[in-house]
């Protein structure tokens, strides 16, 4: 059962755009920051509120791998591997965020304290590579001793929720993700959805202007004089 808080949440992202649909994503990070992961119950709970089926918030889930469908750490962190990362380095401080957290690439370490990830995928950020994305932020220029003073720093900050109870486990959501409801995009909350109107053409009473101008006449091409064959 999802806090009355978040449901609140879910709510006002369901009436921030035209159609219930497009708020899955913020309502699945509102769901897995209270709870840590995407439960069943609490995508359930998403549908209810959205007026959809179970099954479309569930695809949803699956097909992002930033949402985790089971317990994870309190904080969240991929290294990029692709070329640019690889060629400064990369595998370098995946060997060493390994070793120094004593699980492989995404596994969860014993304290619960991180979920880590090793990507093929880009971070867009060759500019200051090897980077890493940690909670949706990014470090570049990395180093072991740099990539060492981050870990000891998060380790001492509790994660972003703390579900019923629950020792608190999930990466932060994303903060681009969910922008204030004076800022986003679609109507403001409470504001009654917009109505479609089908425009069916009447008869024509008389002739309307070309909003172009007139027409010009093609232009005659010349046809070729047998001498200039």
């Amino acid at each position: 059962m999802l806090g009355a808080a978040t449901r609140k949440e879910i709510t006002a992202l369901r009436d921030r755009y035209p159609h219930p649909r497009s708020a899955i994503l913020p309502c699945l990070w509102a769901v897995q920051n209270e709870q840590g992961f995407l439960t069943v119950e609490g995508m359930t709970e998403v549908a209810e509120i959205l007026h959809l089926v179970p099954s479309e918030v569930q695809a949803v889930s699956t097909f992002y791998s930033m949402y985790f469908q089971k317990p994870a750490g309190a904080h969240h962190v991929l290294i990029c591997v692709n070329v640019s990362c690889a060629l400064r380095g990369a595998d370098d401080i995946v060997g060493h965020v390994e070793r120094r957290l004593a699980c492989p690439s995404g596994g969860t370490t014993a304290d619960g304290a991180f979920t880590w990830e090793s990507t093929v995928e880009c971070l867009g950020a060759c500019g200051g590579a090897p980077a890493m994305q940690v909670d949706h932020h990014f470090h570049e220029n990395l180093t072991p001793d740099t990539v060492d003073a981050l870990l000891d720093r998060l380790r001492s900050v509790p994660g972003a929720h703390a579900g019923a109870g629950a020792t608190p486990s999930g990466p932060h959501p994303p903060t681009a993700e969910t922008p204030p409801l004076a800022t986003a995009e679609g109507p403001p909350a409470g504001a009654a959805p917009p109505t479609e109107r089908a425009e069916t053409p009447g008869p024509r009473t008389g002739t309307t202007a070309n909003p172009r101008g007139p027409r010009s006449r093609p232009r005659r091409r010349p046809r070729p004089s047998p001498d200039d064959l």
